[in-house]
């Protein structure tokens, strides 16, 4: 019984061990620094991340001044990219674009950047700054790099970011509709139109301030504007919202004085 009691916890500790070993992934040797550059390269084609980013901040820490360090810090970010390590992939793109700006690994980089503060954002109900943020770096990098392969995707990453702000307007304008506070409400949907006419809230924009008029007492221009949705959205989602409540304005006439 006591040697079953002895021997219980170190059986454990084994499988426990070899458990652990199962994942864990070895670090290749290595003879030269360009060996550990290249090294580093292929565990991240190969989705090895803990190697990759072993491999590379080894290499950034051991070649400060080298000809391809630049490289590496790219690497490095997109290694801390692909495990959501959204800060430490921004801090090591923000380290290439400020001490190599003229790298070839800069468009990338700051494509990638965009990314890392992507990854940090969060959905509409909540605060806004690095979707901010990060709709701003998308946008400096296609002034910046004109022509790089990442243009086209960095542009829908623009739009899903102005799609988001606005969308967070749009419900800032809502709410106060249900407050019954047309003015501020009109705030928010006129920002809708000014800033991204081009986003899908527009259309619930131009209804939100039809909505708005209507609470304010501004009747005529309410009905005006619902008849102009109704009719230039025919079909669409916010037509039908339209002509609900034009239907409704128009049940209940306004009192006479």
């Amino acid at each position: 019984m006591t040697i079953r009691r002895l021997l219980l916890p170190l059986a454990l500790g084994l499988l426990a061990g070899a458990l652990a070993g199962c994942g864990a992934s070895t670090i290749p040797a290595v003879h030269s620094e360009t060996e550990r550059l290249a090294q580093g390269r292929r565990a991240l084609q190969e989705r090895d991340y803990s190697v990759a980013l072993e491999l590379l901040k080894s290499y950034v820490a051991n070649n400060a001044g080298g000809a391809d360090v630049d490289q590496a810090i790219e690497l490095l970010g997109e290694a801390h990219l692909h495990i959501k390590e959204w800060s430490e992939a921004q801090s090591q793109f923000e380290r290439l674009l400020r001490d190599y700006p003229e790298s070839d690994s800069a468009a990338a980089a700051s494509f990638r950047l965009g990314e890392a503060l992507w990854g940090q954002s969060r959905g509409p109900a909540f605060d806004q700054e690095y979707t901010q943020k990060a709709l701003e770096q998308w946008e400096s990098y296609l002034r910046e790099y004109p022509e790089h392969w990442q243009n086209a995707e960095a542009g829908r990453r623009r739009q899903a970011a102005r799609e988001r702000l606005a969308d967070k307007l749009d419900r800032a304008g809502n709410l106060y509709l249900k407050l019954s506070r047309p003015e501020p409400a009109r705030v928010y949907f006129q920002r809708v139109l000014d800033e991204y006419p081009e986003t899908s809230f527009a259309p619930n924009a131009n209804l939100g301030l039809a909505l708005a008029d209507a609470l304010a007492g501004r009747r005529d221009e309410a009905l005006a504007a619902l008849r102009d949705l109704e009719t230039r959205f025919a079909g669409q989602a916010v037509a039908l919202r339209a002509a609900k409540e034009l239907a409704r304005l128009e049940r209940h006439p306004p009192k006479k004085k």
